[in-house]
């Protein structure tokens, strides 16, 4: 219920306590714009459920014999604001007015751990406030209703919702490898907006890999003040590198490529090859790592740096080498997203040694087909992103991009 409300919660509520050890590779900046649109989506999500809770029939009524407003007395109900606002250095201000007996609350929100070491959304202050009435006795019950109100909004605000996907929730980028984006402290409030930094953990075949160190700090970067992103993405150089060396950990870049050579056209190079292969077999290769690939960030490009050995052999009946070569590669990669996948691809490579020509090609190809589903970015379900924009700079990558609420559907909505 009241998914839309409820998301800003989640986002900033399953969040894990801070360890010492750890350091971001990613995150983002929610700023005052996106923030807005959060409110303006989730206003009649928030009259829809209202109306479920304060209209539907009393079965039976809690209420009946205390001091409290009974549900039976309420015929309508119509959300006439919502909005949140930013408090640098504290948390948000969330404004509600409601045309049930004219009133509006105002709850400020910051986020604390909990006893079981857990950060979640509390309200450090809840005021009512109403228009002029007749009566003292008018007066008291709109303070009535407002304790009745807020115990809805709260929930509607504050409860978590097991329909939408956490920040903590396991993606998957191949068969055997999964990721997963865990915050590393409450979020930073403040005039830019609300800023959460990420580190990347991995999972192969069910169990975590322990990850290179980055060798140099990451920090969110500054953003302008003008920036027109309701979000804005950051990748660290060490996030792409680590996602590379998860992907060869569950081994998605173990290769096997058929060359166009046989044993026979490689036999006058090769003087052993008759006695080794007395019949004229195809040509295999099996290309491996021999160290972590790593990803190269400049000022509007990137790059992959391979280290492979292939092993160069005839395939049947079971695979068997004759020689080992190692060879040395630089692939361009071309970033993107859709929706809320990030897309890379490796369109060309270049080799050190030409000697194999055939790996120039299959291998970015390789590559491709194992990234070809795209990298699932941190997101909330029933969110997409639009309006995207990728920025390489040196050492980063910076997505600013616009929340876009889709229905269950799958259709997007025409707000915002």
């Amino acid at each position: 219920m009241g998914r839309t409300l409820r998301t800003l919660s989640i986002l900033l509520s399953l969040l894990v306590p801070v360890h010492s050890t750890r350091s971001p590779d990613c995150g983002g900046i929610l700023t005052p714009l996106g923030l807005s649109y959060f409110a303006e989506v989730s206003k009649p999500h928030a009259e829809t459920v209202l109306r479920q809770d304060l209209l539907a029939p009393a079965v039976p009524d809690l209420l009946v014999g205390s001091t409290k407003p009974s549900r039976t007395q309420i015929n309508s109900v119509k959300v006439t604001e919502l909005s949140l606002s930013l408090v640098p250095d504290s948390g948000l201000r969330l404004m509600l007015g409601l045309e049930v007996t004219r009133l509006s609350i105002r709850a400020d929100l910051h986020v604390e751990m909990n006893p079981e070491g857990n950060l979640e959304v509390v309200t450090s202050a809840c005021k009512p406030t109403m228009e002029e009435v007749q009566s003292t006795e008018e007066r008291e019950r709109s303070i009535l209703w407002f304790s009745l109100l807020w115990d809805l909004v709260s929930k509607l605000l504050l409860s978590p919702n097991e329909e939408l996907i956490s920040l903590t929730a396991q993606f998957p980028v191949s068969p055997s490898c999964q990721l997963q984006y865990l915050p590393l402290a409450a979020p930073v409030f403040s005039e830019q907006g609300i800023t959460i930094s990420l580190q990347t953990t991995f999972q192969v075949a069910g169990m975590a890999i322990p990850l290179p160190v980055s060798p140099v700090p990451f920090n969110m970067p500054e953003l302008a003040s003008s920036s027109p992103a309701h979000l804005t993405l950051a990748f660290s150089e060490h996030f792409f590198s680590s996602l590379f060396f998860a992907l060869e950990m569950a081994g998605a870049f173990n290769m096997t490529i058929l060359s166009p050579l046989t044993t026979a056209t490689v036999a006058p190079k090769i003087t052993q090859m008759g006695s080794l292969f007395p019949e004229d077999l195809p040509v295999v290769l099996q290309a491996v790592f021999r160290s972590s690939t790593r990803v190269v960030l400049e000022e509007g490009k990137a790059a992959l740096k391979l280290l492979l050995t292939v092993h160069v052999g005839a395939g049947s009946p079971a695979f068997q080498s004759f020689l080992s070569v190692n060879v040395d590669m630089s692939a361009g990669l071309l970033l993107s997203v859709t929706n809320t996948r990030m897309i890379i691809s490796a369109p060309d490579a270049l080799l050190e040694e030409l000697f194999l020509p055939t790996i120039r090609t299959e291998v970015p190809a390789q590559i491709n087909v194992v990234l070809s589903e795209g990298v699932v970015l941190p997101h909330i379900s029933s969110f997409t992103y639009t309006n995207i924009n990728v920025v390489i700079h040196k050492d980063y990558v910076l997505v600013p991009c616009n929340l876009q609420l889709q229905e269950r559907t799958g259709a997007q909505t025409t707000v915002g």
